[in-house]
Protein backbone atom coordinates (compact mmCIF):
# COMPACT_ATOMS: atom_id res chain seq x y z
CA UNK A 1 0.00 0.00 0.00
CA UNK A 2 1.37 3.71 -0.77
CA UNK A 3 1.04 6.84 0.69
CA UNK A 4 1.47 8.79 -2.35
CA UNK A 5 -1.32 8.58 -5.15
CA UNK A 6 -1.04 10.51 -8.25
CA UNK A 7 -4.11 11.54 -10.29
CA UNK A 8 -3.53 11.97 -14.20
CA UNK A 9 -5.13 14.21 -16.16
CA UNK A 10 -6.05 15.12 -20.25
CA UNK A 11 -2.58 13.05 -21.65
CA UNK A 12 -1.92 11.10 -18.55
CA UNK A 13 -4.89 9.01 -18.91
CA UNK A 14 -2.42 5.83 -18.87
CA UNK A 15 0.65 5.87 -16.93
CA UNK A 16 3.17 3.37 -18.94
CA UNK A 17 6.03 4.08 -16.64
CA UNK A 18 4.03 2.09 -13.44
CA UNK A 19 5.98 -1.20 -13.00
CA UNK A 20 4.03 -4.36 -11.02
CA UNK A 21 0.93 -2.82 -11.23
CA UNK A 22 -2.34 -4.10 -9.74
CA UNK A 23 -5.77 -3.06 -10.95
CA UNK A 24 -8.00 -2.64 -7.94
CA UNK A 25 -11.65 -1.81 -8.66
CA UNK A 26 -13.51 0.20 -5.53
CA UNK A 27 -16.29 1.80 -4.71
CA UNK A 28 -17.31 4.15 -1.92
CA UNK A 29 -20.32 6.00 0.00
CA UNK A 30 -20.38 8.22 -2.70
CA UNK A 31 -20.58 6.24 -5.83
CA UNK A 32 -17.64 4.27 -8.28
CA UNK A 33 -14.42 6.67 -9.15
CA UNK A 34 -13.19 7.44 -12.66
CA UNK A 35 -12.15 3.31 -12.64
CA UNK A 36 -9.81 1.06 -11.21
CA UNK A 37 -7.30 2.13 -8.51
CA UNK A 38 -3.79 1.75 -10.17
CA UNK A 39 -1.17 -0.04 -7.72
CA UNK A 40 2.83 -0.04 -8.68
CA UNK A 41 5.67 1.41 -8.85
CA UNK A 42 6.82 4.47 -10.45
CA UNK A 43 11.01 4.40 -10.68
CA UNK A 44 10.40 2.13 -7.69
CA UNK A 45 8.52 3.91 -5.73
CA UNK A 46 4.83 2.71 -4.49
CA UNK A 47 2.31 4.61 -5.94
CA UNK A 48 -1.32 4.41 -6.79
CA UNK A 49 -2.01 6.07 -9.86
CA UNK A 50 -6.07 6.88 -11.27
CA UNK A 51 -7.13 8.56 -14.10
CA UNK A 52 -9.75 11.29 -13.61
CA UNK A 53 -11.18 11.20 -16.81
CA UNK A 54 -11.07 7.42 -17.18
CA UNK A 55 -8.86 5.57 -18.82
CA UNK A 56 -10.24 6.13 -22.03
CA UNK A 57 -10.40 9.40 -21.50
CA UNK A 58 -14.34 9.27 -21.65
CA UNK A 59 -15.51 11.61 -18.52
CA UNK A 60 -15.78 15.46 -19.29
CA UNK A 61 -14.93 17.22 -16.94
CA UNK A 62 -18.34 18.80 -15.21
CA UNK A 63 -19.45 14.71 -14.82
CA UNK A 64 -15.58 13.68 -12.77
CA UNK A 65 -17.00 11.96 -9.24
CA UNK A 66 -14.34 14.17 -7.75
CA UNK A 67 -15.84 12.91 -3.90
CA UNK A 68 -15.75 9.58 -5.02
CA UNK A 69 -12.08 9.81 -6.04
CA UNK A 70 -11.13 11.63 -3.44
CA UNK A 71 -12.43 8.91 -1.10
CA UNK A 72 -11.16 6.31 -3.32
CA UNK A 73 -7.49 7.32 -2.73
CA UNK A 74 -8.36 8.29 1.03
CA UNK A 75 -9.36 4.54 1.95
CA UNK A 76 -6.61 3.11 0.08
CA UNK A 77 -4.41 4.77 2.30
CA UNK A 78 -3.05 7.74 0.02
CA UNK A 79 -2.16 10.70 2.29
CA UNK A 80 -0.41 12.75 -0.13
CA UNK A 81 -1.70 13.29 -4.30
CA UNK A 82 0.68 14.82 -6.74
CA UNK A 83 -2.18 16.13 -9.75
CA UNK A 84 -1.56 16.59 -13.01
CA UNK A 85 -3.50 18.57 -15.02
CA UNK A 86 -3.26 20.38 -18.67
CA UNK A 87 -4.30 23.92 -19.07
CA UNK A 88 -4.28 27.34 -20.67
CA UNK A 89 -2.22 29.85 -20.45
CA UNK A 90 -3.08 34.06 -19.04
CA UNK A 91 -0.13 34.94 -17.56
CA UNK A 92 2.68 36.11 -19.40
CA UNK A 93 5.28 33.18 -17.90
CA UNK A 94 2.40 30.47 -18.63
CA UNK A 95 3.07 30.20 -22.38
CA UNK A 96 2.46 27.06 -24.29
CA UNK A 97 4.86 24.21 -23.03
CA UNK A 98 5.36 25.62 -19.64
CA UNK A 99 5.29 23.73 -16.03
CA UNK A 100 3.65 25.53 -13.67
CA UNK A 101 3.22 24.86 -9.92
CA UNK A 102 -0.11 26.74 -9.02
CA UNK A 103 -0.16 28.50 -5.61
CA UNK A 104 -3.72 29.86 -5.82
CA UNK A 105 -6.96 29.02 -7.04
CA UNK A 106 -10.31 30.37 -8.19
CA UNK A 107 -13.78 28.50 -8.73
CA UNK A 108 -15.65 29.60 -11.72
CA UNK A 109 -17.54 26.31 -11.85
CA UNK A 110 -21.53 25.43 -11.01
CA UNK A 111 -24.04 22.69 -10.01
CA UNK A 112 -20.86 20.13 -9.38
CA UNK A 113 -21.10 17.95 -6.15
CA UNK A 114 -18.32 19.97 -4.31
CA UNK A 115 -18.68 18.91 -0.81
CA UNK A 116 -18.01 15.91 1.67
CA UNK A 117 -20.04 17.93 4.00
CA UNK A 118 -23.63 18.76 2.30
CA UNK A 119 -25.25 18.33 6.07
CA UNK A 120 -26.90 15.30 5.46
CA UNK A 121 -25.26 13.83 8.73
CA UNK A 122 -26.30 16.59 10.71
CA UNK A 123 -23.07 17.89 10.91
CA UNK A 124 -21.41 21.19 9.34
CA UNK A 125 -18.43 21.47 8.66
CA UNK A 126 -15.36 24.23 7.55
CA UNK A 127 -12.18 23.43 6.56
CA UNK A 128 -9.44 26.04 6.13
CA UNK A 129 -8.49 26.43 2.26
CA UNK A 130 -6.27 29.97 2.26
CA UNK A 131 -3.59 28.02 0.97
CA UNK A 132 -5.63 25.37 -1.90
CA UNK A 133 -2.62 23.40 -2.25
CA UNK A 134 0.15 21.87 0.03
CA UNK A 135 3.64 24.02 0.40
CA UNK A 136 5.39 20.87 1.15
CA UNK A 137 4.22 18.79 -1.89
CA UNK A 138 4.39 22.66 -3.80
CA UNK A 139 8.14 22.21 -2.59
CA UNK A 140 8.86 19.17 -3.52
CA UNK A 141 7.83 19.42 -7.54
CA UNK A 142 9.95 22.63 -7.35
CA UNK A 143 13.06 20.89 -6.30
CA UNK A 144 12.55 18.09 -8.31
CA UNK A 145 12.52 20.09 -11.52
CA UNK A 146 15.00 22.14 -10.49
CA UNK A 147 17.10 19.07 -9.38
CA UNK A 148 16.85 17.47 -13.46
CA UNK A 149 17.24 21.29 -14.59
CA UNK A 150 14.03 20.93 -15.90
CA UNK A 151 12.38 25.05 -15.97
CA UNK A 152 9.18 25.29 -13.66
CA UNK A 153 7.24 28.35 -12.79
CA UNK A 154 6.87 28.00 -9.32
CA UNK A 155 3.75 29.90 -8.65
CA UNK A 156 0.74 30.67 -10.40
CA UNK A 157 -3.53 31.07 -10.26
CA UNK A 158 -5.41 28.42 -11.45
CA UNK A 159 -9.10 29.43 -12.58
CA UNK A 160 -11.26 26.44 -12.66
CA UNK A 161 -13.75 27.10 -15.23
CA UNK A 162 -17.21 24.13 -16.10
CA UNK A 163 -15.82 23.11 -19.32
CA UNK A 164 -16.13 20.82 -21.66
CA UNK A 165 -16.23 24.16 -23.86
CA UNK A 166 -13.19 26.59 -24.21
CA UNK A 167 -13.56 29.89 -22.57
CA UNK A 168 -14.84 32.73 -24.73
CA UNK A 169 -12.27 35.48 -25.25
CA UNK A 170 -14.06 37.75 -22.71
CA UNK A 171 -14.01 35.26 -19.30
CA UNK A 172 -10.64 35.22 -19.77
CA UNK A 173 -9.93 38.59 -20.18
CA UNK A 174 -12.34 39.24 -16.76
CA UNK A 175 -10.01 35.85 -15.44
CA UNK A 176 -6.59 37.88 -15.99
CA UNK A 177 -8.39 41.12 -14.22
CA UNK A 178 -9.16 38.46 -11.25
CA UNK A 179 -5.37 37.34 -11.08
CA UNK A 180 -5.72 33.76 -12.58
CA UNK A 181 -2.49 32.92 -14.88
CA UNK A 182 -3.75 29.30 -15.77
CA UNK A 183 -7.43 27.93 -16.87
CA UNK A 184 -8.41 24.64 -16.24
CA UNK A 185 -11.75 22.75 -15.76
CA UNK A 186 -10.79 20.33 -13.18
CA UNK A 187 -8.58 21.69 -10.14
CA UNK A 188 -11.93 22.20 -8.20
CA UNK A 189 -13.76 20.70 -6.68
CA UNK A 190 -10.85 18.19 -6.38
CA UNK A 191 -8.57 20.59 -4.75
CA UNK A 192 -11.12 21.37 -1.57
CA UNK A 193 -12.45 17.55 -1.49
CA UNK A 194 -8.32 16.87 -0.67
CA UNK A 195 -8.61 19.08 2.04
CA UNK A 196 -11.86 18.04 3.47
CA UNK A 197 -10.34 14.62 3.17
CA UNK A 198 -7.32 15.64 5.21
CA UNK A 199 -5.22 14.67 2.43
CA UNK A 200 -2.02 16.94 1.23
CA UNK A 201 -2.71 17.98 -2.62
CA UNK A 202 -0.71 19.81 -5.18
CA UNK A 203 -0.69 20.32 -9.31
CA UNK A 204 1.88 20.19 -11.79
CA UNK A 205 -0.10 21.90 -14.85
CA UNK A 206 1.34 21.73 -17.98
CA UNK A 207 0.37 24.53 -20.41
CA UNK A 208 -0.81 23.15 -23.60
CA UNK A 209 -2.61 26.39 -25.30
CA UNK A 210 -2.91 30.33 -24.93
CA UNK A 211 -6.43 31.06 -23.61
CA UNK A 212 -8.86 32.52 -25.77
CA UNK A 213 -8.11 36.10 -26.71
CA UNK A 214 -4.58 35.96 -26.30
CA UNK A 215 -3.07 34.46 -29.66
CA UNK A 216 -3.64 35.63 -32.75
CA UNK A 217 -4.55 32.36 -33.93
CA UNK A 218 -7.30 30.36 -33.12
CA UNK A 219 -7.33 27.12 -30.45
CA UNK A 220 -7.12 23.62 -32.33
CA UNK A 221 -7.34 20.57 -30.51
CA UNK A 222 -4.36 19.76 -33.13
CA UNK A 223 -1.91 22.25 -30.98
CA UNK A 224 -2.67 21.03 -27.89
CA UNK A 225 -2.15 17.30 -28.52
CA UNK A 226 0.72 18.47 -29.65
CA UNK A 227 2.01 20.04 -27.07
CA UNK A 228 0.12 16.96 -24.71
CA UNK A 229 2.63 14.98 -26.52
CA UNK A 230 5.50 16.85 -26.30
CA UNK A 231 5.71 17.97 -22.99
CA UNK A 232 4.13 14.70 -20.50
CA UNK A 233 7.19 13.94 -20.81
CA UNK A 234 8.86 16.42 -18.69
CA UNK A 235 5.86 16.27 -16.78
CA UNK A 236 6.73 12.67 -15.46
CA UNK A 237 10.02 12.89 -15.11
CA UNK A 238 9.54 16.35 -12.74
CA UNK A 239 6.89 13.78 -11.39
CA UNK A 240 8.95 10.44 -10.61
CA UNK A 241 11.44 12.64 -8.74
CA UNK A 242 9.05 14.61 -7.11
CA UNK A 243 7.72 11.01 -5.48
CA UNK A 244 11.41 9.59 -4.57
CA UNK A 245 11.71 12.86 -2.51
CA UNK A 246 8.75 12.35 -1.12
CA UNK A 247 9.75 8.76 -0.01
CA UNK A 248 12.96 9.90 1.07
CA UNK A 249 11.33 12.10 3.25
CA UNK A 250 9.07 9.70 4.67
CA UNK A 251 12.48 7.46 5.34
CA UNK A 252 13.24 10.39 7.03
Amino acid sequence: MSSIGIIGGSGLDQLAALTDVRARRVTTAWGEPSGPLLEGRLDGTPVIFLPRHGAAHHLPPHRINYRANIAALRDAGVKEIFAVAAVGGIGREAAPGALVVPDQIIDYTWGREHTFHDGLDGQVEHVEFGEPFCPTLRNCLIEAARALGQPLVAQGCYGATQGPRLETAAEIARMARDGCTLVGMTGMPEAALAREAGLAYASCSLVVNWAAGLSAEPITMEDILRELREGMGRVLCVLSAAVRLRQAAAKG
